[in-house]
């Protein structure tokens, strides 16, 4: 409920005129509501209408989560702090519907997730004078919300973590010359659905030798070579959390220039770590990062962000990145992922997950960094 109530809050400051919220976003929904089926939306009423208005349909209005068939008893069971409906026919007419028949007459909506089709279609079934001023667009409010985690949230991307952080020391004992990425990649997947996980976070990553430079390079038949850099990066969701991170070993002896890039990445990592706390700009931690490596000569192949928010979603905000002025709080969840990619040579990136704490970083993720020559 009190997710619920902050989302309300955050609407009635983003759109004061709009009496009511339709959330269409799958993990919005499971965020809300608790429910994990594929095919929902739910309606948001403000506390009061209007001034000058009545609620026709509900004394006390309450949220309302539209489903279909196929969920009928999985939503009664999962949904909390919302009422259940059925939909006899797409779930989005029947909110439209339901809206209409209650009172509502300024529903706002995420534009980032609502495509213009769904909201020519959504403006279909609002009826005649109403439907060119019903329809508000804000910004992605509970993708807000959902930057800072609460205990058991903490509690859930603490457990998917330290899963992934056990996986990689068995996924050590299967890197080898010789051995296709692919092979690596089932290895470690069967081993995280054997181990609990609902699945994997993302599609892993087993780039070697040449294809190390590609920074997301998903495996493939590639066989692993007798040398070069081997990163892997991968993440698992367990009940519905995913976890991030990335290591890098080198097969055979490294030169100079791997072991020395190795090094300026990993002391970048560690400058990122330092800098994140609660009050710091985005942009601050991103520098600090880029800063190391700008010194060693290697920043112009850092061609991505430092990092960014994951939580019931991979990629979530804040994000991690140049410039970006938007302040951590205590409760994000955020990787630290620098790295450095030269092409058609090799590659190297290591990445943790931080929650961002009253005093500073926490590392989820604390799997050995140290380099390791197999």
């Amino acid at each position: 409920m009190l997710r619920l109530k902050k989302l309300s809050a955050a609407l009635q400051s983003a759109s004061p005129k709009a009496d009511a919220m339709l959330i269409t976003h799958p993990i919005d929904v499971r965020y809300l509501t608790g429910f994990t089926g594929s095919n929902a939306a739910l309606v948001l009423p403000l506390e009061r209408p209007s001034p000058g208005k009545t609620w026709r349909r509900l004394r006390v209005p309450k949220p309302v989560m539209f489903t279909d068939g196929r969920y009928i008893q999985q939503a009664k069971q999962e949904t909390k702090h919302a009422g259940v409906a059925i939909a006899q026919g797409p779930i989005l007419r029947e909110a439209c519907a339901w809206m209409v028949d209650a009172g509502v007459r300024r529903c706002a909506f995420d534009a980032e997730h609502t495509t213009v089709a769904t909201l020519d279609m959504l403006r279909q079934w609002i009826p005649g004078k109403q439907r060119r001023s019903f329809f508000q667009p804000v910004p992605p409010l509970a993708a807000g919300l959902r930057e800072t985690k609460d205990v058991e949230e903490i509690g859930r991307i603490r457990a998917a973590a330290q899963l992934g952080c056990r996986l990689f020391e068995d996924l050590l004992t299967q890197i080898e010359a010789g051995k296709r990425e692919i092979d690596v990649a089932a290895h470690l997947e069967f081993a995280a659905r054997m181990a609990g996980a609902e699945g994997m976070s993302f599609e892993t990553i087993v780039a070697s030798g040449a294809r190390s430079a590609l920074p997301h390079g998903n495996a493939t038949g590639q066989r692993m070579p007798r040398r070069g850099f081997v990163v892997l990066d991968f993440g698992v969701m367990l009940k519905g959390y995913c976890s991030d991170m990335t290591r890098t070993v080198h097969l055979g002896r490294a030169t100079a220039a791997e072991r020395d890039a190795y090094e300026a990445v990993l002391e970048a990592q560690f400058a990122a770590i330092a800098a994140v706390r609660p009050g710091v700009q985005c942009g601050e931690v991103d520098e600090a990062a880029r800063s190391v490596l700008r010194r060693a000569k290697l920043a112009d192949f850092f061609t991505h962000s430092t990092g960014h928010g994951v939580g019931l979603e991979i990629h979530e905000g804040p994000r991690i990145a140049a410039q970006q002025q938007q302040t951590l709080k205590a409760g994000m969840v955020i990787t630290i992922e620098p790295g450095v990619y030269l092409p058609g040579r090799f590659g190297a990136r290591i990445e943790d997950m931080a929650l961002v704490t009253r005093s500073g970083a926490e590392i989820l993720t604390p799997a050995t960094k140290a380099w390791i020559e197999m």
